[in-house]
């Protein structure tokens, strides 16, 4: 299983520039890519392959007055530029096909060297390497010092360099785990119970067993400091070295939201993983939630990010999970008599079965539900369930360089 291990670099003041020449340099071969591209379709002629943009927007532009400096940077991460054109490209045709799963994604567009977020990919033909001192060798840029917090179990097959909108830089690993390693770290899920979870905003979750678990509102928490700094930059006039200074002062406020809300959903999902055999969740309608009146909590809570979480890491620890449809009435029907007692407006909170006469917590009778119903469907088929494949994802890889003693220290991975 491919995962990706992400460490915060610390690169001098010459390395700053060298990266950014590499990034604007990776840039520009992009938009020179999709450049051609589109001029092809306007032509109505045939695509040009990668064999010739290469030539072309690569061995051909270095030799060129007005391209000459691409040869101050290593011509893999070029190459790498191509290649996420192409793929950018064929994403894009196989959501019009409608073959690619998930929602439809438009055609690659030019990128903008005012980006929040720029990047470049350093494969293993680029000669980098991890030096016995602890740092990471990159061509034409140097040794830079990244902030280990934990060791990389294999050998990583490439490497890519991202700068954030807070002007933070990481080095993002790609490696292959041993799944025995994996298994080994976990306890035997032959004697741990299943669980099922409800989630929600006055409370993050409640288990089927009775635990909740209550909802940080880091967004919340932090609304205050935020209103302040975005009105200050919006005082700030444009493209002034000022306005610069304090958009950096926002986007620093929101990272630090995002990771501790990215490193409670790692705490969770992993405590949640080593403690049960099963985990069953409702499907829910994120999208759809976050443009009601309540959008602004569903945002702050994070459901997608957590059940993605959960959901590779229940394939990585050989765990069940298991979604329930979205449209199960977990919250109508009782869990003692499986009696549906209609809709509930959302402030009843506790009501009693007509039926059995049992009182129920709203949000507990719903785990239930969801976990007996995740429970049918297991054994409906007469088979196991396991989880399908999913893409791994960068921003699920620790809270990226807020250091808070122990928690450092149980940061975790995604592929």
């Amino acid at each position: 299983m491919q995962l990706r291990y992400a460490f915060r670099l610390d690169p001098g003041p010459g390395q700053r520039v060298a990266l950014a020449r590499a990034f604007g340099c990776a840039r520009v071969v992009y938009n020179d890519a999709v450049a051609a591209r589109e001029r092809a379709r306007r032509e109505g002629a045939a695509f040009p392959s990668a064999g010739v943009l290469s030539k072309t927007l690569i061995t051909e532009a270095k030799q060129s007055r007005e391209r000459q400096w691409l040869s101050e940077v290593s011509a893999v991460i070029l190459q790498q530029a191509l290649r996420d054109v192409e793929r950018a490209y064929t994403n894009f045709f196989s959501s019009l096909k409608g073959s690619r799963p998930g929602v439809r994604v438009g055609a690659p567009r030019f990128k903008s060297k005012r980006d929040a977020r720029q990047a470049i990919r350093f494969t293993a033909n680029a000669r980098w390497k991890i030096t016995e001192a602890g740092r990471l060798l990159l061509p034409k840029i140097g040794e830079v010092k990244v902030r280990w917090s934990r060791r990389l179990p294999s050998v990583p097959s490439s490497v890519t360099v991202i700068r954030d909108a807070a002007g933070r830089y990481f080095a993002s690993f790609v490696i292959e785990t041993d799944p025995g390693a994996d298994l080994a770290r976990m306890p035997e899920a032959d004697n741990l119970p299943s669980v099922g979870i409800d989630l929600g905003l006055t409370h993050f979750a409640v288990l089927s067993d009775g635990r909740v678990i209550d909802s940080p509102r880091f967004l919340r928490r932090a609304e205050k400091k935020l209103k302040k700094a975005q009105r200050e930059l919006s005082r700030k006039q444009k493209r002034s070295n000022n306005r610069e200074k304090v958009r950096l002062k926002v986007a620093r406020a929101h990272a630090q939201v995002a990771d501790a809300r990215r490193e409670f959903h790692h705490q969770l999902s992993t405590q949640l993983i080593r403690e049960s055999q099963a985990v069953a969740v409702e499907d829910l309608a994120v999208k759809a939630l976050a443009r009601t009146r309540l959008g602004k909590s569903v945002h702050d809570a994070g459901w997608a990010q957590f059940l993605a979480m959960l959901e590779y890491k229940a394939q990585r620890y050989a765990r069940v999970f298991v979604k329930v449809g979205r449209f199960e009435p977990t919250s109508q029907v009782c869990s003692v008599c499986g009696v549906r007692d209609g809709p509930k407006p959302l402030h009843v909170r506790t009501w009693a079965c007509t039926h059995c006469g049992t009182v129920h917590d709203r949000d507990h009778n719903a785990a239930k539900n969801v976990k007996q119903a995740a429970g049918l469907a297991v054994t409906a088929c007469r088979a196991q369930v396991r989880p399908e494949l999913v893409p791994a994802q960068r921003e699920a890889a620790g809270s990226h360089g807020i250091h808070t003693g122990t928690r450092a220290a149980q940061r975790h991975s995604t592929r």
